[in-house]
C-alpha cells in the first residue's frame, strides 16, 4: 500500500474478470525453484510497468507542484512503490510540472498463510510527525480494505495536508469495507496472488510477474 488522502478515485482500475484464467506458465520465464507452486501468470511484469506509468502520469496531473511524502508500506509494497516513484521522477525531469518527493517506510503485517487476520501490526509508524502539513501518499494490495482503513486512521492523527492512496491491486471480496485507493492499478477477483514483492510466508517475492499460487504451493510453504 502506498499512501498519498481521502477522495474520489481519480483513475478507473484495469478490471480483471472473475473468469480470467491467466497465462500459461510456459510462456514466461520464472525461477524454476517454484515449479509446481504456481497455477498461472496472472499479470505479466510488462503490463504492471505500463499500468504503473499510467498511474504516475495521473498522480503528476493531480499533485504536480505539491511537496509530497511517499509512505512506502513494506514489505509487499516496496517494488510497486519503487517503480512508481521512479516513473514520477522521470516525468518530473521531462515536464513543466515537478513533484518534489521524500520517501519513508513503514511495515504492516496482517496475514497468516493465505488468510487476512484482524490482528494488524504497524511497525515504524510510531512517530509520523514529518507528515504534518504535507501531502502524504502510501501503496500495494487491498482485500477487505480494513488494513487500509486502519492505516489511514493512524496517518490522519498526524494531520497531513492531504492523503492520497495508490494501490497496485484491489480484490473484489464480499466483505469489503468500501475503502478504495485513489489510484488503482488493477481490480482483480478474490484469488491469492504472489510475485512482484507479494509473498506467501515470505516466499515468491523474487517473481517478476504476479502469479496465482497453486494449492500444492500453499501446502509446501505453509507455517
Amino acid at each position: 500500500l502506498n499512501v498519498f488522502g481521502h477522495g474520489v478515485c481519480k483513475l478507473l482500475p484495469s478490471t480483471i474478470n472473475d473468469d480470467w484464467p491467466g497465462y500459461s506458465l510456459e510462456l514466461f520465464n520464472y525461477p524454476k525453484h517454484y515449479s509446481g507452486d504456481l497455477e498461472c501468470v496472472y499479470i505479466p511484469h510488462g503490463v504492471i510497468m505500463d499500468r504503473t506509468e499510467r498511474l504516475a502520469r495521473n498522480i503528476m496531473g493531480d499533485l504536480g507542484d505539491h511537496d509530497i511524502v511517499v509512505l512506502c508500506v513494506l514489505k509487499a509494497g516496496y517494488q510497486f512503490c519503487a517503480d512508481l516513484v521512479e516513473r514520477i521522477k522521470a516525468l518530473s525531469r521531462n515536464s513543466d510540472h515537478t513533484l518534489p518527493m521524500s520517501v519513508n517506510f513503514i511495515r504492516l503485517k496482517s496475514y497468516v498463510n493465505d488468510q487476512s487476520t484482524e490482528d494488524l501490526h504497524i511497525v515504524g509508524a510510531e512517530d509520523l510527525s514529518f507528515l504534518t502539513g504535507k501531502v502524504s501518499s502510501p501503496a500495494a494490495i487491498v482485500d477487505t480494505g480494513k488494513t487500509m482503513k486502519t492505516l489511514l486512521k493512524h496517518v490522519e492523527a498526524f494531520r497531513p495536508k492531504m492523503i492520497k492512496v495508490a494501490g497496485l491491486l484491489v480484490k473484489r471480496v464480499p466483505n469489503s469495507s468500501g475503502c478504495l485507493p485513489d489510484y488503482v492499478g488493477f481490480e482483480i477477483p478474490n484469488r491469492f496472488v504472489v510475485g512482484y514483492a507479494l509473498d506467501y510466508n515470505e516466499y515468491f517475492r523474487d517473481l517478476n510477474h504476479i502469479c496465482v499460487i497453486s494449492e500444492s504451493g500453499k501446502l509446501k510453504y505453509k507455517v
